[in-house]
């Protein structure tokens, strides 16, 4: 389980060190892949694979499907951490993500998701009101 935020800086050959409280989880292999409002995802290699598996039964003959299923195949990077923790980002996934030195890990449970500090810090001015004041029901049976 990913929770909590962490500060990490990208390195000068772009690579990003994980948060130590997730590094076991994550030592036996991860997908960073683009996700969406221009963040990363960092998924453990078998969380990745039930998802890619239900992306990969979507019928393909929809246009729709092939392009989701192009897109994230594409854009997914197999990484295994080193001896510090680190993880290169593809020169890809940073341009994708506009990430800079200044990032953020964010924990979304079942996976990572990594921002640009900048574009993180923007996301939450512009969200956190609606966050805050919710009134209905986002997810069916929760609060």
């Amino acid at each position: 389980m990913f929770l909590g935020t962490h500060y990490p800086r990208l390195d000068d050959k772009g690579r990003l060190t994980l948060p130590a409280k997730f590094r076991d989880e994550l030592a036996g292999g991860l997908m960073v892949t683009k996700g969406q409002d221009h963040c990363l995802y960092v998924f453990p290699r078998a969380e990745f694979e039930q998802m890619a598996r239900k992306v990969a039964e979507a019928p393909f003959t929809n246009d729709a499907v092939r392009a989701y299923q192009r897109y994230l195949f594409a854009g997914t990077d197999e990484q295994r951490p080193d001896g510090q923790g680190r993880v290169l980002i593809a020169p890809e996934l940073r341009r994708y993500a506009g990430l800079t030195k200044e990032c953020v890990v964010v924990g979304a449970f079942t996976r990572l998701e990594i921002w640009d500090a900048a574009a993180w810090q923007t996301y939450l001015e512009e969200h956190e009101d609606g966050y805050a004041e919710a009134r209905e029901e986002v997810i069916p049976g929760v609060f």
